[in-house]
C-alpha cells in the first residue's frame, strides 16, 4: 500500500548537498522534495552489527539528516566478517563510536547521536520518542519484542530485518497502517529452538542484502515513495537466490495492537522470551561447574566423560581436550542416551552454557542425577584455561 510521507521536508538543500545528492534529485519519485524529507528525518538504528552496519552506511550516504545509534557492545575480531562499518583498527573500541566515525567519514552533513547503552524497558520509550523511524538490526527475540511493543505504544513505524546462515527476512511494521511483529509471531519460539547467528552462523554478505532492503524501505516510508513492505514479509534464500513474499494480516486478537490489547505497557522481555527454559534452569542449579573445576578434574584423572553438545563445524574450530562430540539434537531425539557410560560422571559443555543446560535437563530426567555442565562453555575454557586457542 502507498503511504503518505512520514516527515516534512527541510527548508532547503545547500549547494554542496545538491551536488552530493544529485543522483537522487534527478529521480522523479525522489527529487528535491524527497531529498529534503530525508534531510529532515531522524532515524534510529538499534544495533551497529551485521544489519546495522550496511543500514547506517547507506542511510548516511542517502542523506538522512539525523542518525541515532543504540549499541552497547565492543568490536570483536569475529565481527569483521560481516560488520563492515568496523575495521581491524577498531577491535576493542565501542561499536557505537566506531560506527559514528565511519558514518561521518561517509557523510559529514549527517548529525550522529550515539547511545552507548543496552536497550531495555527503562530507556526504550524515551529514546524512540526522539526519532521518526526505527530500524531494527537486533539478533535476539527479547529485544525484537521490546522494539515492536515500544513502537506500537508510541505509534512509530519500524523496519525489521532478520538473518540466519543463508536466509533473510524483512518487513515494515506500523500498527497504524498494518500488522505489527506480534501479528506475525505472537509468541517467541521455545528456548533453544532457534539458534542465534553466534551459534548457527551467518553468511557475511547476507547482512548487506537484508540491510540494504531495510534502508530501501526506510527511504520509501520517509519520503512517501512506492509501496513499503507494510503487511508483507519478504523472504530471501541466498542459496537458491530467490525472493518471495508472504502477506501478513493485522491480527484483531494481537496482544499489543489488537482490538482489545492485553499488553498496554512494556513487560519483562527476558522472562517472556525465556533465553533458557525453566527445566534447564532447574537442572543447572547446583549442577554447574566452572572451567577451572573441569581442569582440576582432568588433571586429577577423575572418572568423567566430557561431552561437547555443539555442532561438528564448531568442534573443528576449537575443543576442550578429551571432549567427545555428541550434538544436542542427538540427546533431544533420545538417540544418545544409550551410549552414555554408567561408571563415569557426565560433564556437558557447549559454546557458552545455554545448549548444555538444555541437554543437562534431558539427562537429569533420564536418571543421570550426578551429571553437570560447564558454565561459560568452551568460550569460558579458552578465556580462563587455554587463551592461545581461538574463539568464535
Amino acid at each position: 500500500m502507498s503511504l503518505p510521507p512520514l516527515v516534512e521536508p527541510a527548508a532547503e538543500l545547500t549547494v554542496d548537498e545538491v551536488r552530493r545528492y544529485s543522483r537522487h534529485l534527478i529521480i522523479p519519485d525522489v527529487g528535491m522534495d524527497g531529498q529534503k524529507r530525508l534531510k529532515n528525518a531522524k532515524v534510529l538504528c538499534v544495533g551497529a552489527g551485521g544489519l546495522g552496519s550496511p543500514a547506517l552506511m547507506y542511510l548516511a550516504a542517502a542523506g538522512v539528516g539525523t542518525l541515532g545509534i543504540v549499541e552497547f557492545d565492543e568490536v570483536d575480531e569475529s565481527n569483521l566478517q560481516r560488520q563492515i562499518i568496523h575495521s581491524q583498527a577498531d577491535i576493542g573500541k565501542s561499536k557505537a563510536v566506531s560506527a559514528k566515525e565511519t558514518v561521518l567519514g561517509i557523510n559529514p552533513y549527517v548529525q550522529v547521536e550515539v547511545h552507548e547503552e543496552r536497550l531495555d524497558s527503562s530507556n526504550v520509550m524515551e529514546l524512540f520518542a526522539r526519532y521518526d523511524l526505527i530500524v531494527d538490526g537486533t539478533d535476539n527475540f527479547a529485544t525484537r519484542y521490546l522494539v515492536n511493543d515500544a513502537c506500537v505504544l508510541l505509534n512509530k513505524p519500524y523496519v525489521w530485518g532478520s538473518i540466519y546462515r543463508f536466509d533473510g527476512q524483512a518487513s515494515v511494521f506500523w500498527s497504524e497502517h498494518g500488522p505489527c511483529y506480534r501479528c506475525l509471531y505472537p509468541e517467541p519460539p521455545p528456548p533453544g529452538m532457534v539458534p542465534s547467528c553466534a551459534e548457527g552462523g551467518v553468511l557475511g554478505v547476507l547482512c548487506a542484502s537484508i540491510g540494504s532492503i531495510q534502508v530501501t524501505e526506510a527511504i520509501k516510508v520517509l519520503t512517501g515513495t512506492g509501496e513499503p513492505l507494510v503487511g508483507r514479509l519478504m523472504i530471501y534464500d541466498a542459496l537458491e537466490m530467490t525472493y518471495r513474499q508472504v502477506k501478513v494480516r493485522k491480527d484483531p486478537d494481537c496482544a499489543v495492537c489488537g482490538e482489545s490489547p492485553t499488553v498496554t505497557e512494556l513487560i519483562d522481555y527476558e522472562a517472556f522470551c525465556g533465553v533458557v527454559s525453566d527445566e534447564a534452569q532447574a537442572a543447572a542449579a547446583g549442577s554447574t561447574i566452572t572451567p577451572a573445576q573441569l581442569k582440576e578434574w582432568i588433571d586429577a584423572d577423575e572418572k568423567i566423560d566430557i561431552i561437547d553438545v555443539r555442532e561438528p563445524n564448531e568442534y573443528e574450530i576449537v575443543s576442550i581436550p578429551g571432549a567427545r562430540l555428541v550434538p544436542k539434537n542427538e540427546f533431544l531425539m533420545g538417540n544418545a542416551l544409550s551410549g552414555l557410560p554408567q561408571d563415569r560422571r557426565i560433564v556437558l559443555h557447549c559454546k557458552t552454557g545455554v545448549r548444555s543446560a538444555e541437554v543437562l535437563a534431558v539427562l537429569k530426567n533420564a536418571g543421570f542425577a550426578d551429571a553437570v555442565h560447564v558454565g561459560g562453555g568452551v568460550i569460558g575454557w579458552v578465556n580462563q584455561i587455554e587463551p592461545q586457542k581461538p574463539v568464535y
